[in-house]
């Protein structure tokens, strides 16, 4: 994670951010509560107009900056080390030679396959998730996570007994569905110098701010986050016209 100088983030972030194939468009596939990636969501405003990303686009950038179509009302650090901080946040698909510009951090992800998901379970929640972009879904949170050496040393089916037989991850995460949409971006992948392990956005109605409050304090109260070292919640509203 670092801080990187250049043209301001206005302009940055007027050149690339981007909207999302909605609702049942683009189904989510993976079966996390921190499922797969994204474009950029709802350019209400001519200083974010619309672009079409590329359907292969698999890698996103998560640009903190003074500018951006997401505005962060509240930003806490559960555990680790806290992140700078900064007033607005664009997800940006990546692109030859991209490097964002005056931004305060900087994170990144790569959608993958599923790795926890049985048959059954991917059949559930295809049939009941919505994917990002929807108009109604002006609030978003954006939740990066590391996990210790502990899990990271588990076997797969170890680690998939931790995340389901005990903490009831995926159950916990359908009883929410449609309302909160939700993909994940693996930083692992990446490298061994990423600072988290995961990234999720979600995106969800005013209305069910209070539901996903109860989602993710449930799966904080679950075994599974015990092997959470580091987590950071940054809630956001959509910028208005």
């Amino acid at each position: 994670m670092r801080t990187v100088h250049g043209t301001t983030g206005k302009n940055l972030l007027r050149t690339v951010a981007v909207r999302p194939q909605c609702a049942r468009s683009a189904p989510v596939n993976n079966c996390k509560l921190y499922c797969s990636a994204a474009t950029d969501h709802h350019p209400r405003s001519s200083e974010f107009p619309m672009i079409t990303a590329a359907p292969a686009a698999r890698l996103y950038h998560f640009v903190a900056a003074n500018a951006g179509p997401w505005h962060i009302e509240q930003a806490r650090c559960l555990c680790g080390d806290p992140l700078p901080a900064a007033t607005h946040i664009a997800v940006i698909p990546d692109t030859p030679g991209f490097h964002p510009a005056a931004a305060s951090w900087s994170l990144r992800g790569i959608t993958s396959n599923e790795r926890y998901v049985t048959r059954a379970e991917k059949t559930a929640l295809v049939a009941r998730q919505e994917g990002l972009g929807r108009i109604q879904a002006t609030c978003a949170a954006l939740i990066p996570i590391r996990k210790n050496a502990t899990w990271w040393a588990l076997a797969q089916d170890e680690r998939r007994h931790i995340l389901e037989a005990q903490s009831q991850h995926i159950a916990i995460g359908m009883k929410y569905l449609p309302a909160i949409a939700r993909r994940l971006h693996h930083c692992r992948d990446l490298g061994a110098n990423e600072p988290f392990d995961f990234i999720t956005w979600f995106e969800f109605a005013p209305a069910d701010s209070a539901a996903f409050d109860e989602l993710v304090a449930a799966l904080r109260a679950s075994p599974e986050w015990q092997y959470v070292d580091r987590e950071v919640d940054i809630r956001l509203v959509h910028t208005k016209d």
